[in-house]
């Protein structure tokens, strides 16, 4: 595994990893729901709304997004990893929505057409953290917002990943502020707690 999280991964890189882990993913890491459900919670999903979950993994806040936006909204989950889509369905999470094979530089909505936007984990395993938040900013209607969440604090990933924060370090807030503001993002909230990571950004104009 790499250690420098400034590295960008290609594509295949980050379908070669998530598919060996797919089988086992709930399985290991299945016991943080409940933040997963919190942050949903936090971000605000209207009643009747389209929330996406981007790099969704295995689905795990498919359920909570469902529940937000109620029986009327959309929920679609997109992820680049086949298997790790395999293992959602194995889950029964289709039945909170839609499970689609994407990336999250192209996805496949029109542009203006989703009122929330949830991203676990998403923006340390793509190749162009701009373009990302750029096509995610292209799908999300005016005042729309983002979640950039992780269920374990920055200190902890790093641990976890093998490699030391510093202030370049792509989740600092001062970084992070940075590239949102770039992509027509404003960060709203920041939260680095021992417990998780979570970041609100509301979409503005370009």
């Amino acid at each position: 595994m790499r250690t420098d999280q400034q590295q960008p991964w290609s594509l295949t890189e980050t379908r070669a990893f998530f598919a060996e882990r797919a089988a086992a993913w709930e399985t290991k890491y299945g016991h943080d729901l409940p933040r997963y459900a919190e942050a949903v919670s936090e971000t605000g999903a209207p009643l009747g709304g389209v929330a996406i979950d981007v790099g969704c993994g295995t689905g795990r806040a498919m359920p909570a997004l469902r529940e937000a936006v109620g029986a009327d909204g959309t929920v679609i989950g997109f992820d680049v990893t086949d298997e790790m889509l395999d293992t959602a369905r194995q889950l029964g999470r289709q039945a909170y929505g839609l499970l689609a094979l994407a990336d999250a530089d192209h996805l496949p909505l029109i542009s203006s057409s989703v009122d929330v936007i949830f991203a676990a984990g998403l923006l340390g395993h793509v190749a162009r953290v701009d373009a990302t938040l750029t096509e995610l900013a292209r799908v999300a209607r005016p005042g729309a917002r983002i979640a950039l969440f992780h269920p374990v604090s920055r200190a902890a990933l790093a641990a976890r990943r093998g490699y030391t924060l510093g202030p370049d370090d792509l989740l600092a807030e001062a970084v992070l502020g940075g590239l949102l503001s770039r992509t027509s993002w404003r960060l709203e909230r920041y939260d680095d707690a021992p417990e998780r990571f979570y970041a609100r950004a509301s979409r503005v104009d370009a």
